[in-house]
């Protein structure tokens, strides 16, 4: 069995940083690719960013490029969100998550079908 664990999340000033984290169980994490989701009330869990098994591949929505960055340390089992130029519309609960594929071979998973292990989730809120 995987658990993810988030942290990180809180209270930050429109414009503020916060660097997420998500701590994996398991002797195998250097072998999935892993996702960032979010999902603010009363709207469906999208995609954040995602990074693959070996950490060379990214892919960011179109809404946090440029200021979200995902990285991962694979000695760590963890995987990162830096996310600077917070705005209140990235106010969600953050969840992060494990590709179904392992060392999937080309692209990363950006849907949350194709995820099958979840972090409990990590509130964020910006205040404008």
């Amino acid at each position: 069995q995987v658990q993810l664990v988030e942290s990180g999340g809180g209270l930050v000033q429109a414009g503020g940083s916060l660097r997420l984290s998500c701590a994996a169980s398991g002797r195998t994490f250097s072998n999935y690719g892993m996702g960032w989701f979010r999902q603010a009330p009363e709207k469906e869990r999208e995609f954040v960013a995602a990074i693959s098994w070996g950490g060379g591949r990214t892919l960011y929505a179109d809404s946090v490029k440029g200021r979200f960055t995902i990285s991962r340390d694979n000695a760590k089992n963890t995987v990162y969100l830096q996310m600077n130029s917070l705005k209140s519309e990235d106010t969600a609960v953050y969840f992060c998550a494990r590709d179904q594929l392992t060392v999937r071979p080309k692209g990363v998973a950006g849907t949350p079908n194709l995820y099958d292990y979840w972090g409990q989730g990590t509130q964020v809120t910006v205040a404008s």
